[in-house]
């Protein structure tokens, strides 16, 4: 069983938004800090927001954060909204489903047994669990810890004045 990276990016940008609550949090940042694109993070904060788990801030100043306590946010609601229904095989989808074996097979009662348990174990952690861990977490997202690029210096004359290249 292996989530998307979709959920991998939602559950990580609600844990940067449970460490920083109130403050908010930037996909640049978040990018930054995860080394992901800031294209995939606009969707999941997109997403986040329309499920009302992120409150969004448009503008220069924007960014975002939780919507609600860590406490109310279950990490199975979570998943079972960012992943697709948890076909783990092709007989888990009857649209598609092409399998002889289905009304007899063993197999299909055990995956389906195993992926209730694994969504009851997620059912059973919030995201205040997640970031129970408050103080290590926020030396991880330390944001303003992310250096920067250098950009080279710009040779300068005793005059004061930058050293440009002759026009030819």
């Amino acid at each position: 069983m292996k989530l998307t990276s979709f959920s991998n990016y939602c559950v990580r940008l609600l844990m940067i938004a449970a460490v920083r609550s109130p403050t908010l949090t930037t996909i640049r940042e978040s990018s930054a800090r995860f080394g992901i694109s800031e294209a995939h993070l606009v969707k999941c904060v997109h997403h986040l927001g329309a499920w009302g788990y992120l409150d969004t801030v448009r503008g220069n100043r924007g960014g975002f954060r939780l919507a609600v306590a860590p406490e109310a946010i279950v990490l199975g609601a979570v998943i079972r909204k960012t992943e697709d229904g948890f076909k783990l095989v092709e007989c888990f989808d009857p649209a598609t489903n092409t399998c002889p074996l289905i009304h007899a097979c063993h197999f299909r009662k055990a995956l389906q047994a195993a992926n209730a348990a694994f969504l009851a174990v997620l059912d059973s952690v919030t995201l205040a669990d997640l970031a129970a861990n408050k103080a290590e977490l926020q030396a991880i997202f330390a944001l303003d810890a992310v250096q920067p690029v250098p950009v080279p210096a710009v040779p300068v004359l005793e005059t004061g004045c930058p050293l440009r290249p002759a026009s030819p």
